[in-house]
């Protein structure tokens, strides 16, 4: 990598010139003036990010020596909570407060819906991401297995009546007509402000008209009708000519609605970035997103075309004037946490820039473009989401790089929102504090399971064996931790300023299933959670039109409350007395995860991939679930659950069986041929073998060192 001396920094010739002749032109920057600025900011704050992780490790060997002095002994929660007190783990508590940011978008406060994340360096996958704000409900329910029977190559009449019937029931549900079923209908016309139906020759209207919003075409015989329930809309398309409308009494050819309110533009768990090109490529794709101009080539059925950002969409009201609706999701940026360096930046002690730090710059500044073009954020705000963070002091740092970003870039104070993911488990029992430290900044927090429970199991380590994977949704923390999130959310102020989320759906090819369960999530409380695909935001914003969450919100302030010592709850299992047939399997079906989603990080650079478990169903998997997994197995070999030579047999085996599942994939390099050879089955064996020793069971030290290993070879 080409580096060139700048003031203290040695810089990547690759993030120069993008810096200087893509991201800072148009802004009004001084490009002498940014390097200085950046050059004393990181030397200032990178002392700070490492004393931040010195102290993790402080208070990791701190809990791993208490365990250890108590093994054999009964579990005292009391003792626990005041021992995590006297080292600082657990903060005090220094009262009651509300958040007080400003300058937030509605998509963020006050409109409720799903949410998708899509790794920043796929431009494809982030214009399909931005553009997912509108979904037709006819092509989602009539690809997947929402309804039943075998989806072919060639449209299937009998299904597409299905579909029809599914569509008009759910618009029965929300938005009933005074007398008859949508199912009914053969013409709809709108007479002066009432939107009005024609069934069986008599004229019906819609039971609440506070609906009805607008409309394209002219009132006698509308294009389209625009619908609004909770703050979302739908577009109802009429249309004769085209062969679904020929083919309906009513002439209604799709039925539109709003989809993916936000996204998360990842530059973390779902992107494999490890240098200088990697970065750039990453932040390229993010200014072409705040500029509005990001094309991506897309072949389709043997035909080229060029995907770019979609129009806002454009209806006239009842009264005459426009309605202009946000034709995109609102985005925000996932910044990487404070663990990471990297190579593009080297400051004057020879040491890596922490990744965080450049992201924030590096995001931010890309961001200034679209200040002015407000085609994103109306408010001018630049939304970041911060991963991992243990603790306060640590969200406390993050508002003080933000601060810092602000000044070297001449942003309004508070002009960067964050988000915090509650993922780690010190930020999970600090969450109340965390909050205050960005009270004037922050829009979000979340949930996130796989995560979590890497970091429950880290931390707990000592404790004991674990119990298996698939019993943790059961446990007493978990649930717990779900509900304590909502409710300080809550008491802080968050509705109707601050989004609540919730986690992922992982299966994107069982969306029957997704919809009888992703419907608890906003019954939770939760304003936005997250989905794979956009098809799953079609599906999943359904359950926003069924269910209120500001109403729900209302009605959760006044359950008793959850309790701080139930996430204290540890996940270990008492005299574990499993079969060696139980223990293998359990084994096997980490040792498929992990491979499966580390062979194409390795090897491709491909950082979130749809990965096939031992029952050939197909998974998202990113670096949350890789983490659970590794650390899992790292914790049973620890505690003599299974033996070493018992894993790597596993691996092998797996190993197998994964190349045998990607033998379609004209890229894909088998492991089984060369175990010796192969560097991405060297990486699995690390994350496991390796486990233990990893900072808090993160992934990205082994996972960047055996990327960049893999590109030097190549």
């Amino acid at each position: 990598m080409k580096k060139v001396p700048i003031n203290n920094l040695q810089v990547s010739q690759d993030l120069v010139e993008f810096v200087n002749k893509e991201a800072i032109p148009g802004t009004n920057i001084d490009i002498d003036k940014f390097w200085k600025d950046l050059d004393d900011a990181v030397h200032k704050l990178a002392p700070i990010n490492k004393i931040l992780l010195k102290k993790r490790d402080e208070i990791q060997k701190k809990i791993d020596e208490w365990h250890l002095s108590r093994k054999g002994s009964n579990f005292n929660k009391d003792e626990y909570f005041n021992f995590l007190k006297s080292i600082g783990y657990i903060a005090d508590d220094r009262g009651d407060f509300k958040i007080e940011t400003s300058d937030v978008d509605e998509e963020i406060s006050s409109i409720a819906g799903p949410q998708l994340v899509v790794p920043v360096d796929n431009a494809r996958y982030a214009l399909n991401a931005a553009n997912a704000r509108w979904g037709s409900l006819y092509d989602a329910v009539y690809g997947t297995d929402v309804i039943p029977g075998e989806i072919g190559k060639v449209y299937d009449e009998e299904r597409g009546k299905k579909v029809i019937s599914y569509v008009r029931e759910f618009l029965d549900e929300i938005f009933p007509i005074n007398k008859g079923s949508w199912k009914e209908i053969s013409k709809i016309k709108i007479n002066e402000s009432q939107l009005g139906f024609l069934i069986k020759d008599k004229n019906y209207i819609l039971k609440n008209q506070n609906f009805f919003v607008g409309f394209t075409g002219n009132k006698e015989n509308p294009n389209s009708i625009l619908l609004k329930n909770n703050n979302l809309h739908i577009d109802i398309i009429i249309d004769p000519n085209s062969s679904a409308g020929k083919s309906d009494k009513a002439n209604i050819s799709n039925v539109f609605i709003e989809s993916a309110i936000s996204t998360i533009i990842d530059n973390e768990d779902s992107v494999a970035a490890v240098d200088s090109k990697d970065k750039v490529k990453c932040y390229r794709n993010w200014l072409g997103l705040m500029k509005g101009d990001l094309k991506a080539e897309v072949e389709k059925n043997g035909k080229k075309f060029i995907r770019k950002l979609n129009a806002d969409r454009v209806y006239n009201s009842i009264d005459g004037s426009k309605i202009v609706l946000h034709g995109r999701a609102l985005l925000l940026n996932r910044n990487v946490g404070h663990l990471m360096t990297n190579p593009s930046i080297t400051l004057n002690d020879g040491t890596e820039i922490p990744e965080g730090i450049m992201d924030a710059f590096i995001s931010t500044l890309c961001a200034i473009h679209d200040f002015k073009n407000k085609k994103n954020s109306r408010k001018s705000s630049m939304y970041i989401v911060k991963p991992k963070m243990h603790g306060p002091d640590e969200v406390g740092f993050t508002n003080d790089i933000f601060e810092t970003v602000e000044k070297v870039l001449g942003l309004k104070k508070y002009s960067i929102k964050v988000g915090i993911m509650d993922e780690e488990r010190r930020t999970t029992v600090n969450l109340k504090e965390c909050i205050r430290k960005v009270k004037n900044r922050v829009v979000f927090i979340n949930t996130g399971f796989l995560d979590r429970t890497g970091d429950e199991m880290h931390t707990s380590f000592e404790a004991g064996p674990m119990i298996f994977k698939g019993d943790m949704k059961k446990s007493t923390w978990l649930n717990t931790y779900e509900n304590w999130n909502v409710d300080i959310g809550l008491a802080c102020g968050f509705s109707g300023k601050a989004q609540i989320g919730k986690g992922m759906w992982a299966m994107p090819d069982k969306m029957a299933d997704m919809m009888q369960q992703k419907i608890g999530h906003p019954k939770s409380g939760a304003n936005c959670a997250w989905v794979p695909s956009p098809t799953a935001a079609t599906l999943h914003a359904t359950h926003y039109h069924k269910v209120d969450v500001f109403k729900k919100q209302s009605e959760i302030t006044s359950r008793e409350k959850a309790k701080i010592n139930n996430i204290l709850e540890i996940p270990k299992a008492d005299r574990p007395n499993w079969s060696i047939d139980d223990i293998n399997k359990e084994l096997e079906n980490n040792a498929q995860g992990i491979l499966g989603y580390v062979v194409r990080w390795i090897d491709q650079g491909v950082g979130c991939s749809k990965v096939l478990d031992i029952k050939n169903v197909g998974l998202m998997e990113d670096r949350a679930t890789l983490r659970i997994s590794s650390q899992h197995m790292a914790n049973w070999l620890h505690h003599k659950i299974c033996t070493k030579d018992q894993v790597m047999n596993v691996l092998k085996k797996m190993a197998i069986i994964v190349d045998k599942q990607n033998s379609n994939d004209k890229n894909y390099q088998p492991m089984s041929k060369d175990f010796e050879k192969s560097i991405a089955f060297a990486a699995a064996c690390d994350l496991v073998f390796k486990g233990r020793e990893q900072p808090s069971g993160y992934t990205e030290p082994l996972l960047h060192k055996r990327r960049l290993e893999r590109k030097s070879n190549h």
